[in-house]
């Protein structure tokens, strides 16, 4: 079932200064929490009022290389973060306390170094779920329509091993409700993949969607109707995937300049960083939506190159996530600095 599009001329902007805002974590208290990349990074925390206030990691532990480049986040109970560091060489899971502190979760899979991370997820069991969007150096060598060397990571209490290989420039990715599936973005391959969840990891990977010219699927949120939103870089999409498949733009700031060119450099095999570094729309690389807001109808998107939050009323509604009535513990704090 289709549902209404979204007028540009609705979004609105929260927040100000952010720094490399890609992943929004929303939670039922208002608050917002976005990585930074202001040195030595952390992660900023946004009040409903739009107040910004940074924990940066002033207390590296053993193995935390910095500057922290948190990319995917994900809140603790309790307060913490597990950060995705997508470092220049070399990736890591890091967990950065509400105090400054960051430690080390895990930075090499199967024995061998961790590439740079692109996101982590973590489950009822305590195991995480960890992106590895491509094993190239530099990681714009996939940025082609053949990207092949991205993987799944899982970490556990036995180690960190690979589960799912040879994708498409891994990115965010997203567990049922019952754990049973997991949800990935493919952005260089341009689809959405699924797999099944078994005692080893992952089987039975297989396509659920396919996008075409100007989208590159980033970021993955559910629906409370069992649908998917996925957002795209590059041509500020976010697109509704059904539990068929099939797809329906509800937003879209492109522009067709921008997207033309990205395009043609994509399947030439030339797409660059500076491709990704330039967006001259209002929305600056879509990266990940993140649903939020009493009835979880706020619809907040990450992005690569804003320094704000755009935001707008979503016509279906999302799905809380585990996180959603974690207790913040010190976090707290900073509802009591929300501007009223």
């Amino acid at each position: 079932m289709t549902v209404s599009a979204i007028s540009l001329q609705t979004v609105k902007f929260l927040g100000t200064g952010l720094a490399r805002p890609e992943c929004v974590v929303a939670h039922a208290s208002g608050l917002l929490f976005v990585p930074d990349w202001t040195e030595p990074g952390g992660i900023t925390v946004v009040t409903p009022g739009g107040g910004c206030h940074r924990i940066l990691a002033t207390a590296p532990g053993p193995g935390v290389a910095l500057p922290l480049r948190a990319n995917g986040i994900a809140l603790e109970a309790g307060g913490s973060f597990l950060i995705a560091h997508l470092g220049a060489e070399r990736g890591a899971v890091y967990r950065l306390f509400p105090d400054g502190r960051c430690a080390l979760v895990t930075d090499s899979a199967d024995g061998r170094p961790l590439p740079p991370a692109n996101f982590v997820l973590p489950d009822s069991q305590g195991r995480l779920w960890i992106t590895i969007s491509t094993t190239k150096v530099p990681r714009a060598l996939d940025y082609r329509p053949d990207a092949a060397s991205g993987f799944i990571a899982l970490h556990d209490a036995s180690g960190t091993r690979i589960v799912a290989d040879g994708l498409g420039y891994t990115n965010e990715c997203l567990l049922s409700a019952d754990e049973r599936t997991l949800w990935v973005n493919e952005t260089f391959a341009r689809r959405l993949t699924t797999f099944d969840v078994v005692d080893s990891g992952l089987a039975n990977g297989r396509t659920l969607a396919r996008f075409g010219p100007g989208s590159f699927p980033d970021g993955l949120t559910p629906c409370a109707d069992d649908s998917l939103l996925v957002t795209s870089i590059v041509s500020n999409r976010v697109i509704r995937v059904a539990p068929s498949g099939a797809t329906q733009l509800l937003l879209e700031d492109a522009d067709a300049a921008h997207v033309a060119w990205v395009e043609q450099a994509f399947q030439a095999g030339t797409m660059e960083r500076p491709h990704l570094d330039q967006q001259p729309a209002r929305l600056r690389n879509i990266s990940n939506l993140a649903f939020g807001g009493p009835n979880l109808t706020t619809a907040y998107l990450g992005c690569l190159l804003g320094d704000a939050i755009a935001c707008f009323d979503s016509p279906v509604s999302g799905r809380a996530l585990p996180h959603w009535h974690h207790d913040l513990g010190p976090l707290a704090r900073f509802l009591e600095d929300a501007d009223p």
